[in-house]
């Protein structure tokens, strides 16, 4: 098999290049192509071709890593449609999400700060639903409508959902220990 290292992440694993994929034949693909490629299958050739088997093994974990994370793959194909969420400089946000984020944030520093494992579990249901919301904007954007700008804006606002639902994990498990 001779690599190419010039596909995109869904030509490798011929999926649709689409927010919504099919998860199940992602990893059929994944695990066929793991099969061709894993260095210990060409341990018995050259260095060169050895080295160029892990590089292969290494791209096609890469492009299962992305294309399984959801947030992953919306940057993955936002940088494919030539756009870029702008996280880093783009911080502006509609003053409802960032009053509804301050809220969500003071709920969790309470929540923790009172050892209430009970409201932390609570508020991660409520962020947990309101990121799966996002992520069906984050899909109509790219898959339905094409129009990646509202597809980024949604983007930039599962950023701060997941980050938030990471700290309430992390709370709950200094609670736990």
């Amino acid at each position: 098999m001779v690599p190419d290292f010039s596909q995109d992440y869904f030509a490798l694993f011929g999926l649709p290049r689409a927010f919504r994929i099919d998860a199940a034949r992602l990893d059929q693909a994944y695990h066929a192509m793991q099969g061709r490629v894993h260095p210990d299958r060409h341990a018995h050739l050259p260095e060169t071709e050895r080295r160029l088997s892990m590089q292969w093994a290494t791209q096609v974990n890469e492009a299962y890593r992305t294309l399984k994370q959801p947030l992953l793959r919306a940057h993955y194909l936002l940088r494919l449609a030539g756009m870029e969420t702008g996280h880093e400089s783009n911080t502006a946000m509609p003053p409802a999400f960032l009053m509804e984020q301050m809220e969500w944030r003071e709920a969790v520093a309470e929540a923790r700060a009172a050892g209430d494992h009970h409201e932390l579990e609570k508020l991660m249901q409520r962020l947990e639903k309101h990121g799966a919301d996002l992520r069906g904007e984050i899909e109509s954007g790219f898959d339905a409508k094409k129009d990646y700008a509202a597809a980024a804006d949604a983007v930039r606002r599962l950023m701060f959902i997941e980050k938030l639902l990471h700290e309430i994990e992390d709370a709950l498990e200094a609670l736990e220990s």
